[in-house]
């Protein structure tokens, strides 16, 4: 199994958008890249999607793999399949985690997403997520909340586990 990214943190982002990856995250990006070895920089690949995304997902090169054989096991020439490609091929950003953990972050992506002095980082499984951390305190933090407002009080969210797949 992948392993998987766990936490959140704050990172500064410099004005030329270099920003530090947390600690725990490079570990795995190292784990999920097959060409990565000691003393080479791990690569990911930045999914910055279209206009509804307001973050930037960071994919190992396992896990965007794993999306590049689903979307290569669609029909060809389906609308499926174009869509899938231009969101997840054309609308990303191959890249590398420099010497010191850090990645650059181009403008282009940095202006998407309205980021400027602070990165908000959350896991998301195999794969991690680059927020504006006021952006993801309003949209995201809320839906949370709001989710777990209509669950009774002594509801635990584990039950929805008991029919997963595998089980």
């Amino acid at each position: 199994m992948a392993r998987r990214f766990r936490g959140e943190s704050h990172h500064k982002v410099d004005t030329k958008g270099r920003v530090s990856i947390p600690a725990l995250f490079r570990r795995v990006i190292e784990a999920s890249d097959p060409n990565w070895t000691d003393g080479l920089p791990p690569e990911l690949i930045i999914v910055y999607g279209d206009h509804r995304r307001n973050y930037l997902e960071c994919y190992t090169v396992d896990a965007i793999g794993e999306v590049d054989d689903k979307i290569d096991a669609l029909p060809r020439g389906s609308m499926e399949r174009k869509m899938l490609q231009r969101l997840f091929h054309g609308q990303s950003f191959p890249t590398t985690v420099d010497e010191t953990g850090r990645l650059v972050l181009p403008a282009k992506l940095r202006a998407k997403i309205g980021l400027e002095g602070e990165a908000f980082f959350i896991a998301a499984g195999d794969t991690f997520q680059i927020w504006k951390p006021e952006t993801y305190e309003v949209e995201e933090a809320a839906k949370t909340e709001e989710w777990l407002d209509d669950l009774p009080a002594d509801f635990d969210p584990l039950v929805f586990l008991d029919g997963a797949k595998g089980e």
